[in-house]
């Protein structure tokens, strides 16, 4: 397949599907405390990527997050070994700064974040990506990256892209993942494309 329907499909342009990169899940969410992705998280397609566009919380700081559940478990909440940086700049030019954050865990069954310190004004949002590489493997452990980018509470004007990357140290299928805020509901928009 050309790159250029691939790169169209996975960008989101309607109307675009094939056989090697299908969207499966598109839905706008309206103060949503958690949405869940019960569905669609198969052996049919060997990465999924999770667009995110226009994410708002309902309370400053509130972190994006997400987790995952094993077929057949429950309460999203599987082991996780990561790391994260984020990049942060200033519209004064007052700050312009690369650092690590203490939002990585070690073995740790807890959210896994996708923002830094996120605004909440009228006008914030954050938009990213996370992909998922064979989560429906029963031999290895699911390899995971994300990037994000949005305004940010602290500092008036300053924009942060935050890096995250890690596995789920299980060896079962992965067939289902939740995205909520840290505090507080959140709006905005979450697609969901399957990759051969």
């Amino acid at each position: 397949m050309p790159l250029g329907a691939n790169k169209a499909a996975i960008m989101g342009v309607a109307g675009v599907s094939t056989g090697d990169v299908v969207l499966i899940y598109d839905q706008d969410h309206t103060d949503a405390s958690t949405v869940s992705i019960t569905s669609g998280i198969d052996s049919t397609y060997g990465e999924y990527i999770f667009k995110f566009y226009n994410i708002n919380p309902a309370s400053g700081g509130g972190l994006f997050s997400f987790q995952a559940n094993v077929a057949g478990q429950s309460g999203y909440n599987e082991t996780i070994t990561s790391s994260a940086f984020v990049t942060r700049h200033a519209e004064g030019d007052g700050t312009a700064d690369l650092g690590v954050v203490g939002y990585d865990q070690a073995q740790e069954n807890l959210f896994q974040n996708l923002s830094y310190d996120p605004a909440n004004d009228a006008d914030a949002s954050l938009t990213g990506e996370l992909h998922i590489f064979n989560p429906s493997s029963t031999t290895y452990v699911k390899h995971f990256w994300a990037t994000t980018t949005g305004m940010i509470r602290n500092g008036a004007g300053m924009t942060a892209q935050y890096f995250t990357g890690g596995y789920f140290n299980v060896t079962g299928a992965i067939d289902e993942v939740q995205f909520k805020c840290s505090t507080g509901n959140f709006d905005g928009t979450i697609k969901m494309w399957g990759v051969k």
